[in-house]
């Protein structure tokens, strides 16, 4: 078929523009402050409920990034994050897509912010990395012991950045009860609380209901890895049943992904787990003792809001030395000390953490500067698998009702064979990884 050619030649559109005034945005040469596109991260975002448009709305703020892509199997979802990064980005250029894959096709994206269902964390992290992105990916990071071991073994065979969303790593308050406990002020620590909700796994299935229109919400992807079950609108609507759920939740991880992460920071032990744990014959988990080889013990509590007297506010932690405690929790302005004169010291605190760790107090901004610098981010694929190997642990002792002990260096339990059965999960194809 032959078309009809344009009368405007490469000759004459060169002619007619040396006399015609040149348009630019001056955001695009990198005036008033904004950076050049040549010099932005250019960011996609998958998963987009409403942790993950928490996570969008931070990076948007930064005048470094470009969001060229949103995904999300629910339309409402995605069609309302498209429409938040266009009015950001002054256009209507951002990409909606209904499947993953097809983002981390783009060969334009550096970096994906992703916060999908617990049960994705972890696949759709690794098969991101294979595509050569770096990952921001909310917790909890993994569903077990053998995700985090790959989730690791990725990161570091590729290179590839990851962290995950424990955000209080990054809150100034948080950081600065962390260094109270650091530099010697409480004395030897020898006690750690981490805030946790009550332990639920459950096994039942709701009852099947008719499947929304696939272009509403597509069933099959939203279940991903887990295993197969019919469609109830309960596991979707709101928070969403699913949290509860052994096939798509992570037990105590929902809550103690945070809380053990900063556990752990603060004794040091961001490379290692607990090894022993010790079951507290009740079904909430309210009690449970870890000790790590330290001889530091972890104890959860599902108490809050200062109904143990712990902590004022929701996933809170305190630690207890030989010289006085300190409780940190969300919700409060800050922490609280056995030792008021203990608050004096956060301006000094805070700045000797700023000189060491070269950090700023934002967790997003942390990994974008990550991915530029390719240093490692604060809550990096080690510190999350080994923070969550402890959770995963406590969830096996609570499942087991039993007491169990852990070598985290061969990863295994000591003695237990069935529990070492439990270190992974079945997998629905093809989302092995």
């Amino acid at each position: 078929m032959k078309t009809k050619k344009s009368g405007l030649t490469r000759r004459k559109f060169l002619a007619a523009a040396a006399g015609a005034p040149l348009v630019v945005r001056a955001a695009t040469l990198g005036r008033g402050g904004a950076t050049p596109p040549s010099e932005r991260l250019v960011l996609a975002a998958i998963g987009i409920g409403g942790r993950g448009s928490y996570d969008v709305g931070v990076a948007l703020h930064e005048r470094d990034v470009q969001f060229v892509a949103v995904c999300d199997v629910q339309r409402e979802r995605r069609e309302r994050a498209k429409a938040t990064v266009d009015e950001r980005n002054g256009n209507k250029a951002c990409a909606a897509y209904v499947d993953f894959r097809e983002v981390l096709a783009r060969p334009d994206v550096d970096a994906i912010i992703m916060a999908p269902g617990d049960r994705w964390h972890t696949p759709m992290a690794v098969l991101a990395m294979r595509a050569g992105k770096d990952v921001f990916s909310e917790k909890p990071s993994t569903m077990s012991i053998a995700e985090g071991q790959t989730l690791v073994a990725t990161a570091q065979r590729l290179g590839r950045m990851f962290q995950t969303g424990t955000q209080r790593r990054s809150e100034a308050h948080f950081v600065f009860a962390d260094e109270l406990a650091r530099s010697g002020r409480l004395g030897q620590l020898h006690t750690v609380y981490a805030h946790t909700l009550p332990f639920e796994m459950k096994h039942d299935l709701l009852p099947a209901q008719p499947e929304p229109a696939k272009t509403d919400l597509d069933w099959d992807l939203w279940l991903g890895p887990a295993p197969w079950r019919p469609y109830n609108k309960g596991y979707v609507s709101g928070c969403g049943a699913w949290l509860n759920y052994y096939d798509f939740g992570t037990g105590v991880a929902g809550w103690c992904s945070h809380t053990i992460c900063q556990c752990q920071g603060v004794m040091g032990a961001d490379l290692t787990s607990a090894v022993e744990y010790t079951y507290p014959h009740n079904e909430t988990s309210e009690g449970f003792t870890a000790r790590y080889a330290s001889g530091v013990k972890l104890k959860l509590s599902v108490g809050n809001f200062g109904n143990l007297g712990f902590w004022h506010g929701s996933c809170g932690v305190r630690y207890e030395g030989s010289e006085g405690w300190v409780s940190c929790a969300d919700g409060y302005a800050g922490p609280e000390v056995s030792n008021p004169a203990l608050l004096t010291e956060r301006v000094k605190l805070l700045a000797a953490y700023a000189e060491r760790e070269r950090r700023v107090m934002n967790h997003v901004r942390d990994f974008l500067d990550s991915v530029r610098t390719r240093r490692q981010p604060v809550a990096n694929a080690e510190v999350a698998h080994r923070s969550m190997t402890t959770c995963h642990a406590i969830n096996l002792s609570m499942l087991l009702k039993r007491d169990l002990k852990f070598d985290p260096v061969q990863e295994e339990f000591v003695g237990d064979a069935e529990a070492n059965r439990l270190r992974t999960r079945a997998t629905r194809a093809p989302w092995q990884v």
